[in-house]
């Protein structure tokens, strides 16, 4: 099975977005919240900060790692992008060409950020 280059910067978009999806993003925070304790503390100048810390019992601790670690999550979510593009394209697809797209977008707007 062979990807040509477009294809293969599509589906890395893609992965960059709905990485950034899952392990940042407030509309999946209700996803991540089930695995993982919020700490809150007064920081010297006091400020509250929150820290999330991945639950105890072991399922929804590999879970609350897993989801804590962008790197981690980028493997599992580009080995879906992935298999679903080579073997499900029909529903895959269009899927992988929308978060491209926002992808792109994300660091366009990234950029335009730091030039103003």
């Amino acid at each position: 099975m062979n990807i040509d280059l477009l294809n293969f910067i599509i589906v890395t978009l893609a992965c960059f977005r709905l990485t950034r999806l899952f392990v940042f993003d407030k509309i999946t925070e209700f996803l991540r919240a089930p695995f993982f304790d919020e700490i809150e503390e007064e920081n010297e100048e006091g400020t509250k900060e929150v820290y999330y810390l991945p639950k105890k019992t072991p399922i929804k601790k590999f879970i609350g790692e897993l989801l804590s670690c962008y790197w981690c999550t980028g493997v599992w979510v580009s080995a879906a992008l992935v298999i679903g593009y080579l073997f499900l394209p029909v529903i895959f697809v269009p899927i992988i060409l929308v978060f491209a797209v926002a992808g792109l977008a994300a660091i366009v707007e990234s950029l335009i950020q730091l030039w103003l």
